[in-house]
């Protein structure tokens, strides 16, 4: 088979007359619609934190953002070569469809990220309760919430059983209430016991002194006479206050004669004379 050089030259001269400027196109908005979209995104970024946007969510809002006007500049450039972007746009569905699938867990977890950050029932540094665990807010990750627990083991919450279970916040409310009980014997002095519960509260350092406690009988038991001692501290204070008062208590109601009683029974023999 005999090819004519000039033939070939032809053919390759037409098409790069009829496809060349198409490319060339399409190469040009490639590069300066991709420097557009990076200094849109900085432009956004700059615009959310000039207005004191969360932090923890403008990464978030700003990433979204710059991967669809991406999305939008790859079709644009596609139909600039000639393909038909609605097929393609269908394919993309189908595959996008088929990956969420996939990835339905992952999914609902960086959905759960999402709704955590807009609704922000907990944000960094706070002390919480959730998914069998409590531990201070270390970060919010696209899937994850990593938790600090006291005995200082990180946890790791996915966020979507973390955003549709139930959290406790105890760092919310900036007084938080300290519920402790103590007893007292049945023959010891009432008053004088809820004095001494009184002035430890008080004498405690980080008691705060513009509330509280709260100090009162709450039962009668089988060995004791219950008070409930209540004082108030913020959130970061609590196992302070619950420390301090025990062993503070410990030591005034010692001093005072005042016995803390310990279950006990009373057993009453009768003899019986057998004749």
């Amino acid at each position: 088979m005999n090819v004519d050089p000039q033939v070939i030259g032809e053919k390759i001269a037409e098409a790069a007359a009829v496809y060349g400027p198409k490319v060339l196109l399409a190469i040009i908005t490639l590069f300066i619609g991709s420097w557009v979209v990076g200094v849109v995104g900085k432009i956004f970024k700059k615009a959310l934190k000039k207005v004191n946007f969360d932090e923890t969510l403008l990464p978030y809002l700003v990433g979204i953002t710059t991967t669809l006007l991406k999305a939008i500049l790859y079709i644009s450039v596609i139909g600039m070569l000639g393909v038909q972007t609605t097929s393609f746009i269908a394919v993309l569905g189908a595959a996008g469809l088929a990956v969420g699938m996939a990835l339905q867990g992952s999914l609902g977890n960086f959905a759960g990220g999402v709704l955590i950050l807009i609704f922000k029932p907990i944000k960094k540094g706070d002390l919480i309760e959730a998914a069998g665990v409590t531990g201070v807010v270390e970060s919010i990750q696209p899937f994850v919430t990593v938790l600090l627990s006291p005995d200082n083991v990180v946890h790791y919450i996915p966020n979507g059983a973390l955003s549709s279970g139930s959290i406790k916040n105890y760092s919310i409310n900036q007084q938080r209430r300290v519920d402790l009980t103590f007893g007292i014997s049945y023959t010891d002095d009432i008053d004088k016991a809820k004095k001494i519960f009184e002035d430890v509260a008080k004498a405690c350092p980080h008691a705060l002194k513009d509330i509280g406690p709260d100090i009162f009988v709450s039962g009668l038991g089988d060995s004791s006479v219950d008070f409930a001692v209540r004082p108030y501290c913020k959130p970061d204070h609590y196992w302070d206050i619950h420390i301090y008062m025990h062993e503070n208590v410990k030591k005034e109601l010692d001093k005072a004669g005042i016995s803390i009683p310990f279950p006990q029974r009373d057993v009453h023999v009768f003899n019986s004379t057998v004749s």
